[in-house]
């Protein structure tokens, strides 16, 4: 199925969920500082591994950054 990543649209297997997704996007293991937004609506980090995505889904993987 076809799933857009940050902008760009990827191939993935059925059933990818929100955190196969933040690992896709390099951010795997990030403790803190990552959001994610599935559609425009933010996702609980809490609901991340049992949020699957659908085809023609949009994700943005968000990392906080520090300074002003």
């Amino acid at each position: 199925m076809k799933v857009t990543i940050n902008g760009t649209t990827e191939e993935v297997a059925e059933g990818l969920s929100v955190a196969d997704a933040v690992k896709r996007a390099g951010h795997e293991g990030a403790a803190f500082g990552v959001a994610v937004a599935l559609n425009g609506e933010v996702v609980p980090r809490s609901t991340w591994t049992g949020a699957h995505l659908s085809e023609g889904d949009q994700i943005e993987v968000l990392v906080a950054a520090q300074g002003g």
